[in-house]
C-alpha cells in the first residue's frame, strides 16, 4: 500500500495496470473483506475456551492455598505458572477484543469517542508485527483532548490502514511514531510518521488513487489509502501526507471537533 519511489522505479508498468490485474485486485479486496468477517466469528469462538481456561486457572489458584503449596517443593513455581496462564489469557482476550472492534460492521453511528483510545487499540494490534520486524513503535498522545463525534469502527479502519502502511514501508530497523494533538480551535490531529523508504514527489498526488500500488500482484490491493481518504472525508476530516524519498513519510489525519455538549477525554 505504501507508494515508495524505489519500488516505483522497479515497477513502472504498474502505472497503467491492465484490466485483468485490476480485476484480480478487486477479487483480492473481496477476499480480505470476507476474511475480516471470518475473523469476527473466530474471535468469538476463541473467547469461549479462553474464559474456561481462565476460570480453571483461578480455581486451581484458590485450591492451592499456602498450606497445601508448602507440601510441594515446587509449590511457588506452580503458583507463578498459574498467574502466568491468567496473564496470557488476558492478553489473548485483548487481541480478540481488538479484532472484534475492527471487524464489526454496523450501520454508521456517530457518537462521542476518545481518539486516543481508538488509536491505542490499533497500535496494540500491530505492535507484535512491528517488534518482529525490529521496528520501534513510539506513542505521544496529548492528554485531555476533547471527545470527537465520529464513527468509531470506520476511524479504527483508517488508523489500522495507516499503521500497516507505515510498518510495511520500513526495511530493516526503523521507527513508527504515533501522536495526537489539538490541531486548532475546531479540530485535532493524529500523526503517523515512519522512517521508511519515502515517496517520490511525482507520485504524491496519486497515492490516494484506487488500486495505485507499487507492490507485486498478491502483495497488496492498492485500496488502503484510497479507502482511508474516503472514510476521513465522510467523517468531515482530511488526510494529508508529507514525504521525503529515503527518509520516510508522515500521514496526518485531521478530525473536526464538535464542542457542543462534548466532554474532555
Amino acid at each position: 500500500m505504501h507508494a515508495s519511489g524505489r519500488d516505483m522505479n522497479q515497477n513502472p508498468q504498474q502505472e497503467q495496470a491492465p484490466a485483468w490485474l485490476e480485476d484480480d485486485r478487486l477479487l483480492q479486496a473481496h477476499k480480505l473483506a470476507a476474511l475480516g468477517e471470518l475473523s469476527a466469528g473466530l474471535a468469538h469462538e476463541i473467547n469461549n475456551p479462553l474464559a474456561v481456561i481462565r476460570q480453571e486457572a483461578e480455581l486451581l489458584g484458590e485450591l492451592l492455598v499456602p498450606g497445601i503449596l508448602e507440601r510441594f517443593p515446587d509449590g511457588q513455581d506452580i503458583q507463578d505458572s498459574l498467574r502466568e496462564i491468567i496473564r496470557q489469557v488476558d492478553r489473548c482476550k485483548s487481541i480478540t477484543h481488538n479484532l472484534l472492534n475492527y471487524a464489526r460492521k454496523n450501520d454508521p453511528i456517530i457518537q462521542a469517542v476518545d481518539v486516543n483510545e481508538i488509536v491505542e487499540d490499533m497500535v496494540r494490534l500491530v505492535e507484535k508485527e512491528a517488534k518482529c520486524r525490529n521496528i520501534l513503535l513510539t506513542r505521544d498522545y496529548q492528554r485531555d483532548l476533547p471527545l470527537v463525534f465520529t464513527d468509531a469502527p470506520q476511524l479504527r479502519q483508517v488508523m489500522l490502514n495507516l499503521l500497516n502502511n507505515a510498518i510495511q514501508s520500513i526495511t530493516g530497523r526503523g521507527e513508527v511514531a504515533v501522536s495526537t494533538r489539538r490541531g486548532g480551535p475546531s479540530n485535532l490531529e493524529v500523526r503517523i510518521r515512519d522512517t521508511g523508504c519515502g515517496i517520490a514527489p511525482e507520485y504524491l498526488e496519486r497515492i490516494f488513487d484506487p488500486f495505485f500500488t507499487t507492490k507485486s500482484p498478491g502483495q497488496g490491493t492498492g485500496l488502503g489509502l484510497s479507502i482511508s481518504q474516503k472514510i476521513v472525508a465522510r467523517l468531515g476530516g482530511t488526510i494529508r501526507v508529507q514525504s521525503a524519498l529515503g527518509q520516510g513519510s508522515t500521514f496526518t489525519v485531521t478530525l473536526p471537533i464538535n464542542e457542543t455538549g462534548s466532554n474532555h477525554a
